[in-house]
């Protein structure tokens, strides 16, 4: 089966191009004048119909069979509340003028299938339908109405196709969620319990060897790496579905950056860490939370640097205090305009150190999330192979 023509059937202006598109398809396949007439007449008629009480119909033209024995068949479909019969005006006469005629319903849906048998004379084959079909979707317009409905057509088109595109993107997306949410969950378990027998080991340090030792803490290091790996990709999963939750209190900012500090440093003890204070303020905030992003912003300032590099943490009241900023300078990779730009989305890494630095890049995607629901901001500035500065702002808390 070959298509040759779709038309939509919504107003008189299509029963127009219905009747000449036919004409011009029996003219094309070289039918008599008195066929094609026949052929379109009968199309119109039921065009009509369909035209007078809906305007969902529509037209297909197509040619079936194979070589040598080919036929030619219109088929008119269309949903009404109206009762159709076979009987009715417009389908009794396409009836007589055509040997092949098909009425069919169900509920208020419609199908009419009618056409005639072509001639072998006319010596058809499947290539001489592959340029028909061509020769009408290459056609230029009859007139200006065509021209209209034929770029709608192709607007329409082109707004499905994003639909879908989008819709197919939206359940991804949650399947995504959904392998986030139960992949974090049921790490958590076994990571916590493989945890908590390294450290009952290590509590046993005098019964077994410095070479077992050494092992240990290689396995508890790496445990603790999946600890944080799990917990990020559960934050990940809250922050998707909204239940990221704080409990917000009064934190004295210098005190808190300054006890933070002290713990990271016995972590980072391969950089020094030198901290300046400025004017002290509060702030609004979820302790736990302020410092997981001063962990993930201390720790990549360690990740991306030479060792033994001094990293600067600077905090600094607003000249009008009504905010405070904190800021982390590192001296190491720095990075490109690009990266400074999608450094903070979802599952980004930087190419240039995907392969040398292992990670998934959820760290500052989470803690720019954070900072945003404290109703603060983060941003970066970067100078390629010097190093770069993360700083983040909170409202002073008066």
């Amino acid at each position: 089966m070959k298509e040759i023509l779709d038309i939509s059937l919504e107003n008189e202006m299509d029963l127009v191009l219905a009747h000449r598109r036919s004409m011009q398809v029996g003219e094309q396949l070289g039918l008599t004048v008195a066929t094609r007439t026949t052929f379109a007449t009968a199309v119109s008629e039921v065009a009509r119909t369909a035209i007078e009480y809906t305007d969902n119909g529509r037209l297909n033209i197509i040619v079936t069979g194979k070589f040598p024995r080919y036929s030619l068949y219109a088929h008119v479909v269309f949903d009404s509340d109206q009762v159709f019969r076979a009987s009715d005006e417009g389908f009794f006469y396409a009836k007589k003028l055509l040997p092949d005629f098909t009425f069919n319903s169900s509920g208020n849906a419609y199908f009419i299938e009618m056409g005639l048998g072509l001639p072998r004379s006319l010596k058809l084959d499947d290539p001489k339908l592959g340029l028909l079909k061509d020769h009408f979707e290459n056609a230029e317009p009859l007139n200006a109405y065509e021209e209209i409905k034929n770029k709608n057509n192709h607007l329409n088109k082109l707004t499905g196709e994003q639909e879908e595109e989008i819709r197919m993107r939206r359940e991804l997306d949650e399947k995504k969620k959904e392998f986030i949410s139960i992949a974090s969950h049921e790490l958590k378990t076994p990571i916590t319990i493989v945890k908590a027998y390294t450290q009952m080991l290590k509590q046993l340090k005098g019964e077994y060897s410095e070479k077992v030792s050494g092992v240990l803490d290689k396995l508890d290091l790496q445990t603790t790496k999946l600890s944080l790996l799990a917990q990020q990709l559960m934050d990940v999963s809250k922050i998707e579905n909204g239940s990221l939750q704080y409990e917000l209190v009064d934190v004295d900012l210098n005190s808190f950056i300054k006890e933070a500090l002290d713990i990271l440093s016995s972590i980072h003890i391969g950089n020094e860490i030198r901290l300046t204070l400025g004017e002290n303020c509060r702030i609004k905030a979820d302790p736990l939370r302020l410092e997981q992003v001063m962990a993930n912003l201390l720790g990549n300032a360690v990740k991306y640097s030479p060792k033994n590099s001094v990293i600067d943490v600077l905090t600094k009241l607003s000249p009008d205090e009504t905010s405070v900023t904190v800021t982390i300078t590192d001296r190491g990779l720095g990075m490109s305009k690009e990266g400074i730009e999608r450094i903070f989305d979802k599952f980004y890494r930087l190419e240039e150190v995907s392969s040398s630095h292992p990670g998934l890049g959820m760290g500052l995607y989470i803690t720019s999330k954070i900072i945003s629901d404290h109703g603060g901001r983060i941003w970066v500035e970067s100078v390629p192979s010097k190093g770069s500065s993360f700083s983040i702002a909170f409202p002073v808390h008066q």
